[in-house]
């Protein structure tokens, strides 16, 4: 019997490159995020991540290399136009209208996609109410429906974040840090919301909390000074004397995965 392919990538890249002057912030990076992947992203600071995430959604232009969505070559195309192919993305910083409600913020990326570019669906469509209410459903925040952005705790500002970029019915998701900053309450609550996202959309996510990180991810790439260190399941990258190198220096591989709360002080 044949061996199972591999499930055909979602989004791509090859020799994939961006230098700012003499630093070389991403040196040939080459991933495939496959489809319904929960693949994560993780690396030293200062390792490249989040400028490959922008290479990724179109927010910078590589200086070399290729991205492909769904075997289109999107290299070329800014963020907006990636977006509306099918990226979405959560940032570092938060983006949200802070004046106004939670649904309205929801509202502004769903309109969009239930009415035509040029042509939003009205404020009171009851399909765009309707969708509101699905996807504050999804992250839990449907109480809050009619709160302003303002009054939310940070952690439901994540998961409104959230919210609104499943509402462009991303085929893939990108999730700059989204548990930081967050209580272990908090990051706990936002761990479930990602687990349950619907099979059909892949996944690609920056996170420091490696915990974390091993919890959610079926793959795992290791980005060292702008190159790809390894790719690998989580116990693959768990018992790799490299990745604990980079990270520490040292081939002490409790230091680097042990959970915060149960790393004691070092002896």
């Amino acid at each position: 019997m044949s061996a199972l392919a591999e499930p055909a990538a979602v989004l791509s890249c090859k020799g994939l490159a961006r230098s700012f002057g003499a630093l070389r912030a991403v040196d040939g990076v080459e991933l495939a995020i496959s489809a319904g992947a929960r693949h994560a992203l993780i690396g030293p600071n200062g390792a490249g991540k989040s400028t490959l995430f922008q290479l990724l959604a179109g927010g910078l232009r590589p200086t070399a290399g290729r991205v492909w969505l769904d075997g289109r070559d999107v290299t070329r195309l800014p963020d907006a136009p990636r977006a509306r192919l099918g990226i979405g993305q959560t940032f570092q910083h938060s983006s949200l209208f802070l004046s106004m409600s939670v649904a309205d913020n929801v509202a502004l990326a769903a309109r969009r996609v239930i009415g035509r570019a040029w042509s939003p669906v009205p404020r009171d469509s009851p399909a765009l109410r309707q969708r509101i209410d699905q996807l504050l459903g999804e992250v839990g925040l449907l109480d809050r429906r009619t709160a302003s952005v303002s009054a939310l705790s940070h952690g439901e500002g994540r998961q409104l974040e959230l919210a609104i970029a499943l509402a462009a019915a991303p085929r893939v998701l990108l999730l700059d840090e989204p548990a930081a900053g967050l209580s272990p309450a908090e990051s706990e609550r936002l761990a479930g919301l990602i687990h349950q996202l619907p099979a059909a959309i892949a996944l690609l996510f920056v996170e420091h909390d490696l915990d974390l990180v091993f919890r959610l991810a079926t793959k795992v790439t290791v980005l060292h000074l702008g190159k790809v260190l390894l790719s690998g399941t989580p116990a693959e990258v768990q018992d790799s004397a490299e990745v604990q190198e980079a990270y520490l220096g040292t081939g002490r591989r409790a230091d680097l995965f042990l959970p915060p709360d149960d790393a004691g002080e070092p002896t």
